[in-house]
């Protein structure tokens, strides 16, 4: 592996090497390097181009990583990747994004599937990023079907902060009874990117709850688009909150849209879209820092 291609899986995975345990690495659309673990075991599909996880019940606290990197200018990639969490596994997935391109559109879409469990506990982490010069976009398209059962959990975190021109990021859920879904979103955009959220989630089950945390910040002529639909089909609990900064001549919009299919539904949805207030950006000035400095430490306390 190259210098650019290390480069680009430590941006969006952390590793500097080949990690321990369970792993598939995704380069150029083609399989780079693949590990199996004891407790979880990887296998490439042969009706599409993708891969199976099966994650066991002995799973207990264990990582498997699957990252993906483009660096072949014009590369249209497709996967497909199913999760299959068997009950009581408790496990963390790494995932992510990278793409370098130069004089011509790259572009990576997944459709990632979650079985989870019963009583599993899943972790799911993924960024997207991109680099190169201007010439030619890079698009980024991930689609998340997650299907949870009884007392089972899944906590989604997205990042997706530097040089993606155009990204729809769908994500559709059903949940049992006392199963549990939490996502942290952070998204940056600038220049001319484009960038579209999409979250459905059906509460099915009796005490199903889900937890949705957007933070933003839109700047120069960028748009971003938050949409996200809930419907409390029992007794049930569910939250969003959309919280974006704008910037310059940027475009930012939020739809709620809160269903209650049951009397002891309980759902709410909170918007926020506004600029960095100045007085804020005065008491950051008067600590030492240029107008400049004073936003950008705003705006990384922000997402972080």
């Amino acid at each position: 592996m190259d210098l650019l291609k290390k480069n680009l899986l430590k941006e969006v995975s952390g590793l500097e090497s080949l990690p321990k345990g369970a792993y598939n690495i995704r380069i150029d659309g083609k399989k780079y390097a693949r590990q199996d673990s004891a407790n979880i075991e990887i296998r490439t599909k042969n009706d599409k181009d993708g891969i199976d996880i099966i994650i066991k019940s002995s799973a207990q606290n264990e990582s498997v990583h699957i990252p993906v990197i483009l660096t072949e200018n014009g590369l249209k990639d497709m996967v497909y990747n199913d999760f299959f969490i068997e009950d009581n596994a408790v496990v963390t997935i790494v995932a992510g994004c990278g793409i370098h391109n130069c004089d011509s559109t790259s572009e990576h879409n997944g459709i990632h599937t979650f079985y989870i469990g019963k009583n599993a506990k899943v972790k799911y982490i993924e960024k997207h990023y991109g680099e190169g010069d201007n010439m030619g976009k890079r698009i980024l398209n991930p689609v998340t079907n997650v299907f949870i059962k009884e007392n089972g959990q899944l906590e989604i975190n997205t990042t997706q902060i530097k040089g993606v021109d155009e990204t729809e990021r769908i994500t559709y859920a059903k949940l049992e009874d006392n199963a549990t879904l939490i996502i942290n979103e952070k998204v940056l955009t600038n220049n001319n990117q484009n960038a579209k959220t999409i979250f459905k989630v059906d509460l099915d089950g009796k005490n199903s709850s889900v937890k949705v945390t957007s933070r933003s910040v839109a700047e120069n002529q960028s748009k971003q688009t938050f949409k996200s639909e809930i419907n409390g089909n029992n007794l049930c609990f569910g939250h969003v909150e959309c919280d974006a900064i704008i910037k310059d001549n940027a475009r930012v919009q939020s739809t709620p849209e809160i269903t209650a299919n049951h009397i002891d539904a309980n759902l709410v949805h909170e918007a926020a879209i506004g600029k960095i207030a100045g007085e804020q950006i005065i008491k950051l000035q008067t600590l030492g820092l240029s107008e400049q400095e004073a936003e950008e430490a705003i705006i990384a306390g922000f997402l972080k």
